[in-house]
């Protein structure tokens, strides 16, 4: 059995995280109109516009995000960021769209990033309140899309039942050996584990697992190895209460 450690991903995957805490409900974003706050978020991340983060954000957490966002440059310096506007379930209720890709060359293997997430968000004041992540799927892979992979995990659950995990290469595997695993954390763990990397022989990762009894946010990691490349993963699962 293999250990792959987690800090190996992390330097490659430590924006979404980073980004989590940089747009999370203690940071208080400044709000002329939904358009201007969409437009200044999207604008400062991709021109790397500190002075401009610095107008968005509440001035004690400046030093920190500027910090952190340095490091997804340092990772990613091709980073692209789309925000989009969803209508919300209610008035009260903002939803943004976002997208992130960018590439990265390791021991000259490119990897290929690709997230995708939704924040939800209320205004109070003139000011973002109550933001949340929702539906986060990160994937990074140095297989230029040459595997056909599925991720079956859901994006909500209710508390208390079980639920399945399912990553599956969608095709024949004949006397290919994969290997992988999958953990689950909490965020601010996500640096200080490790994933036990072992053979695949039913062609992916298949796990059963049991919701949370209270309403909470379950993240999953994980990672495929295949003659053609390796993919990590990061997806979000939400445990309600009601669906």
């Amino acid at each position: 059995m293999k250990m792959f450690n987690l800090k190996l991903i992390a330097k490659l995957g430590l924006f979404i995280y980073i980004f989590i805490y940089l747009i999370s409900p203690k940071l208080a974003i400044t709000q002329n109109t939904n358009v201007d706050i969409r437009k200044n978020l999207e604008n400062a991340l991709n021109t790397r516009n500190f002075k401009l983060i610095k107008t968005i954000f509440k001035e004690d957490e400046n030093f920190k995000i500027q910090e952190k966002f340095r490091e997804i440059i340092k990772d990613f310096p091709d980073s692209k960021w789309q925000i989009k506007k969803l209508s919300g379930v209610n008035s009260k209720e903002k939803i943004f769209n976002i997208k992130v890709n960018g590439k990265k060359i390791v021991n000259g293997e490119i990897y290929f990033l690709d997230s995708n997430f939704k924040y939800l968000f209320s205004t109070q004041n003139d000011k973002i309140n109550n933001g949340n992540i929702k539906n986060l799927l990160t994937t990074i892979r140095n297989d230029e899309n040459k595997i056909d992979i599925i991720f079956r995990i859901p994006e909500k659950v209710l508390t208390g039942t079980k639920y399945d995990i399912d990553i599956i290469l969608n095709e024949p595997l004949g006397d290919v050996i994969i290997a992988g695993g999958i953990i689950s954390h909490q965020d601010e763990s996500y640096l200080k584990q490790e994933i036990n990397i072992k053979p695949l022989a039913s062609g992916g990762i298949f796990k059963t697992t049991r919701a949370s009894s209270k309403p909470s946010r379950q993240i999953w990691s994980g990672i495929i190895a295949h003659p053609k490349g390796t993919i990590s993963f990061t997806k979000s699962v939400e445990i309600v209460e009601k669906i």
